[in-house]
């Protein structure tokens, strides 16, 4: 198994550049998750490591080899699409052995790379049936058993699981993890979806128009993002932000009812913008205000997601943990724990600390 490294690297479609100088470390053995929006560059930088994209400048290295140049075939890394791929007419057992025997790999040991790939991936009992007699999470286990009966140094996947329903892809991100775990294989991931990059990484990798916002640890981002991007995309439901004013110690914020959130962090100057945020489960209702309209209720069972808007237009969510669920149209106040507000940069969206 080997790490992955890229130094400032740069992809142009002609005069269109769409990865900007990317420089990341991503260490042996590790499980990395590009995540972003659509159109930020992740399935492009994946593709670029896999060389299924040229890179325009700067270098990629799998181990100590650098492979910007060197043919896909030749990189040592295997591939799991959105899509299975899986050929119709073929068992389960030929399609992952297939690639193998194209190679002119020996009958015995195909069998038996694709036995032990088939005792990882829980596949024994279909070895004999067509994809078509297959669930949508089982084809998408034997296209990652395609992959594993390679050895490749690396694995990529790019958005595997979004074609399956809610349910297999919880499935499916237990079973990857299960597979991380057991092979211990450098694994580089792309997905849009923020629960899939917290619940699988060891390292997220934050991406938007082609640059990397920031780099760490799923809790880390949680915790301690470095801008407002970051903050908004890691977190579910994501991060309610108000627009305030430098007033004293303070952030003076009409979005909740004009209150002051002291601070012990480095403000602007009186009367600058400043952007504060709290996360939906640091904001609390009181039912005995009158301040937020109820928009929306979201009740899911042991928790609850209310929607609220506030007297000066801005919108936002509270988790709420009671067993009534607050009424459409009804009037509600809000308590909050400033200790756990964020404050950044109107106007650079940064982090102020």
């Amino acid at each position: 198994m080997s790490g992955v490294t890229l130094k400032n690297a740069i992809k142009r479609f002609g005069d269109v550049q769409v990865i900007h100088g990317v420089d990341l470390q991503i260490e042996d053995g590790e499980f990395c998750v590009f995540v972003g929006p659509s159109g930020c560059g992740k399935s492009t930088l994946l593709r670029m490591v896999a060389g299924l994209e040229e890179t325009t400048d700067g270098s990629i290295e799998i181990g100590s080899r650098d492979v910007t140049r060197i043919d896909p075939a030749e990189r040592g890394v295997a591939m799991v699409f959105q899509t299975y791929a899986l050929y119709p007419h073929m068992s389960v057992e030929e399609n992952m052995g297939f690639g193998l025997k194209m190679n002119g790999v020996p009958k015995s040991e195909i069998k038996t790379k694709v036995g032990e790939a088939s005792r990882i991936l829980q596949l024994d009992q279909y070895l004999k049936r067509k994809p078509k007699a297959l669930s949508g999470g089982q084809r998408q286990r034997v296209a990652i058993g395609r992959a594993i009966v390679r050895g490749p140094e690396v694995f990529l996947f790019d958005e595997p699981l979004s074609n399956l329903d809610a349910e297999l892809r919880v499935e499916m991100r237990v079973e990857i993890s299960r597979l991380h775990n057991e092979i211990g294989a450098t694994m580089i991931y792309v997905t849009h979806d923020q629960v899939e990059a917290m619940t699988l990484a060891d390292k997220i990798v934050v991406l938007r128009a082609g640059r990397i916002e920031q780099v760490g640890a799923p809790l880390e981002l949680y915790r301690d993002p470095d801008n407002r991007f970051v903050a908004g995309f890691i977190g579910s439901p994501s991060m309610n932000f108000f627009s305030g004013t430098v007033e004293g110690d303070g952030v003076k914020v009409p979005g909740l009812g004009g209150a002051v959130v002291p601070t012990a962090v480095a403000l602007p100057g009186a009367g600058s913008g400043v952007t504060v945020g709290l996360r939906p489960n640091h904001v609390t209702i009181d039912p005995e205000g009158t301040t937020h309209g109820v928009e929306l209720t979201e009740s899911l069972g042991g928790v609850s997601y209310v929607y609220l808007n506030a007297p000066n237009g801005d919108r936002l969510i509270v988790e709420a943990r009671e067993d009534q669920p607050v009424p459409h149209g009804s009037q509600v106040g809000l308590a909050f724990d400033p200790d756990h507000a964020y404050f950044f940069d109107a106007g650079s969206e940064e982090r102020l600390r």
